[in-house]
């Protein structure tokens, strides 16, 4: 017949923690139910008190001498310890490498692409390889793959850095990007002066300059 989970004592599986009968000592420093000292007790004494009010006496400082045991509930008590390890990992922030392929001759469309794919992986804070795959004779002219991958890392400076430059790998060259540390702040805006009135100037930004046409063919 099944033991109750309410009356069922037993620590889970591999676990190492003594609990209840599983101390084998002849006294303890006992802390009750509400957080408070009692004091040095036998250990049947504490297992009495632990029984009384339906709970767990559990050993908390093996090391200590006496060791100390507090009495709760070691189902619940189990729970909240697994529920913050999990929270913990989850604010451990996991950065994944992410890989995109280009090719030496990539069109336009394609090549926007691929750049807002990186300008994603970097937002999500994801470090990203970069690999150029020549082909035939594309591997006589490595500075074309040089110029697109540094093309791209000039696009993307402001969600990401160059942890790798540019590297040849027998047919493939690579480059890795990291998530950038600083954040970009947007400028502010300027406050019209008294009257309703526009500071000078037309505030407009200058446009930034086009990519050079042998960059862009290449």
């Amino acid at each position: 017949m099944p033991i109750p989970r309410r009356f069922d004592r037993r620590p889970p599986d591999r676990d190492d923690t003594r609990i209840n009968d599983r101390i084998r000592v002849r006294e303890v420093r006992l802390i009750g139910d509400d957080g408070n000292q009692i004091g040095v007790l036998p250990i049947e004494k504490a297992l009495e008190y632990a029984r009384e009010r339906d709970l767990d006496l559990v050993e908390v400082a093996a090391e200590s001498k006496p060791p100390v045991c507090r009495v709760l509930d070691y189902s619940k008590y189990k729970y909240e310890q697994e529920q913050k390890a999990k929270a913990a990992r989850k604010h451990q922030k996991q950065v994944n490498v992410r890989e995109i392929k280009l090719r030496p001759k990539i069109a336009d469309n394609d090549y926007e692409t691929k750049k807002n794919h990186v300008r994603r992986f970097l937002d999500g804070d994801d470090r990203v390889k970069v690999t150029i795959m020549f082909r035939g004779r594309e591997q006589s002219h490595p500075e074309r793959g040089t110029n697109l991958l540094m093309r791209l890392a000039e696009d993307v400076d402001d969600l990401g850095v160059v942890e790798q430059r540019p590297i040849q790998d027998g047919r493939n060259m690579t480059m890795l990007l990291g998530p950038s540390r600083k954040k970009v702040e947007e400028p502010a805006q300027p406050e019209s002066g008294e009257g309703g009135e526009a500071p000078s100037g037309n505030g407009a930004e200058s446009p930034e300059p086009a990519a050079s046409g042998d960059a862009a063919s290449k």
